[in-house]
């Protein structure tokens, strides 16, 4: 009996040694797996393929609303790109998205700084200043975005229009509840509008 269990023992531990020595041969040639036609096994990942950029998918992302998703996708275009002005940006706009103001602020405001003469940011971070109560500044900050966009961008105007407004027309007397949304537009602004 003993002998019959050693014999078996012999013959399990080759086919195992076998099967082992094939797949670790097939897992380290340089053409990988290839799928047969007819073959009822998947075919193996193609590693060779390159990721998609982080800005292009973050841009996406917001633009489906997706701002969690789209903040994870500028944090790892980050790493391939640095904390250039559109990073941070992208970043600055995802966290204005999902209604974190202060975080929304400081990034927009270096965004601001690494290019000054690019409106977008800029005027997110106006949208992050009104948010946040800062009308006087938001709406300097408005100004600048539309000098610097040549009155182009209807956005921009628009913010600063209802900004000044705001300004000029503080509530005094009572507190009035401002129902306000973000809406994208098409280059990654922002639009304050009244909620219905």
């Amino acid at each position: 009996m003993k002998t019959a269990l050693r014999a078996a023992s012999a013959r399990l531990l080759k086919v195992t040694a076998a099967a082992s020595a094939l797949a670790l041969a097939a897992a380290c040639s340089t053409s990988g797996l290839k799928q047969d036609k007819g073959s009822p096994w998947a075919p193996g990942d193609d590693h060779r393929q390159e990721a998609a950029d982080g800005l292009v998918v973050g841009h996406r992302l917001m633009a489906a609303g997706e701002h969690e998703l789209a903040l994870e996708a500028f944090t790892r275009a980050a790493l391939d790109h640095g904390l250039t002005a559109e990073v941070l940006s992208g970043m600055g706009s995802a966290k204005l998205g999902l209604r974190r103001l202060g975080q929304a602020e400081d990034l927009l405001r270096q965004a601001v700084d690494a290019d000054p003469a690019w409106p977008e940011p800029m005027n997110n971070l106006g949208v992050a200043l009104i948010e946040r109560g800062k009308t006087a500044e938001a709406v300097q900050v408005f100004q600048r975005a539309y000098a610097l966009d040549n009155g182009e961008s209807d956005a921009i105007r628009d913010n600063l229009r209802l900004a000044l407004a705001k300004l000029e027309n503080p509530a005094h007397s009572e507190p009035q509840k401002e129902d306000y949304k973000l809406v994208r537009q098409g280059s990654g602004s922002y639009l304050i509008r009244e909620a219905p």
